[in-house]
């Protein structure tokens, strides 16, 4: 009974995170297709090359969405895990449908340069926000970079960067300069945003976790997640008593999996969360996940 119902509750929140990814994937169709496409404004990633593939072509948008993604989500599988690329899936099918459904919904913001890259970077930054909260993803090119950054001498958030000037010079021979530069102050309005969120794609985390059952928790990291991890004897200062801290770094998208390792394993863990602001590899890197 009491694995019947573990299972009960963990279905119940993957179908809850679901729920959300799909909110988040039609506020972003809804920016995109109220504030952005009409007023010659792309967004960036893989939505941003399915724009400009959507105009120069006159194919559908949402089918580029789904099409161009497919190969991002395979990799999201192989990288991230199974959970993640199921949630992706549903963020990614949703935000197709909603950008064909939302395709001729009334325009809330024309001919002003400002509002229309804040209005349009805030609602998809949200929206985008929501979907990564929940442990999915609308967009792969942030999965690559996470790749990417594993096997070249740069950053995840460089390589994110450098990955979405070229989308943005692509964007610049369909809506020109001027339509280039509007789109890249969406974005990075849209990122701002979903930093505020504390959903970053771009960066990493340290995880300290003070628990009963170090070894389990140590094997779950490793044999679900992937990542090693180190840890140390600490001495409560009062009581004098000795723990386990354990301490793994992650990518941001690996976030919502690491909180359910935690909760499986220990949910009374003591867990301290820091941002990173620079990692440098040597040879205590990452193994492979199942």
């Amino acid at each position: 009974m009491k694995v019947i119902t573990k299972k009960s509750h963990k279905t119940l929140r993957l179908l809850f995170q679901a729920f959300f990814v799909m909110m988040g994937a039609v506020i972003t169709a809804y920016g995109l297709e109220s504030v952005l496409i009409p007023n010659n404004v792309s967004d960036g990633g893989v939505t941003g090359l399915s724009i400009v593939g959507s105009k120069v072509f006159g194919l559908p948008l949402g089918v580029l969405i789904a099409i161009l993604n497919i190969p991002f989500i395979f990799l999201g599988y192989k990288q991230v895990g199974r959970r993640f690329a199921a949630l992706s899936v549903v963020g990614i099918v949703s935000l197709s449908a909603s950008t064909s459904l939302m395709h001729h919904i009334p325009i809330i913001v024309q001919d002003d340069t400002l509002l229309i890259t804040v209005v349009g970077g805030i609602i998809i930054g949200v929206g985008i926000g929501i979907a990564l909260r929940n442990g999915g993803a609308l967009d792969g090119i942030d999965m690559l970079a996470v790749l990417l950054s594993r096997k070249l001498p740069f950053g995840t958030s460089d390589l994110i960067l450098l990955l979405n000037i070229f989308v943005f010079i692509v964007v610049s021979t369909v809506f020109g300069l001027t339509g280039a530069i509007m789109s890249a102050i969406a974005y990075f309005i849209a990122s701002k945003v979903i930093s505020i969120m504390e959903i970053g794609f771009s960066g990493s985390k340290t995880y300290k976790i003070v628990t009963d059952q170090p070894e389990l928790m140590i094997e779950e990291i490793h044999g679900r997640l992937g990542r090693r991890a180190t840890y140390q004897v600490v001495q409560e200062s009062f009581t004098k008593e000795e723990f386990i801290e354990i301490t793994c770094n992650i990518y941001h998208l690996e976030d919502s999996k690491m909180k359910e390792i935690i909760r499986d394993i220990d949910k009374h863990a003591f867990v301290t969360v820091y941002e990173v602001v620079e990692i440098k590899r040597g040879n205590f890197g990452r193994s492979q996940a199942r």
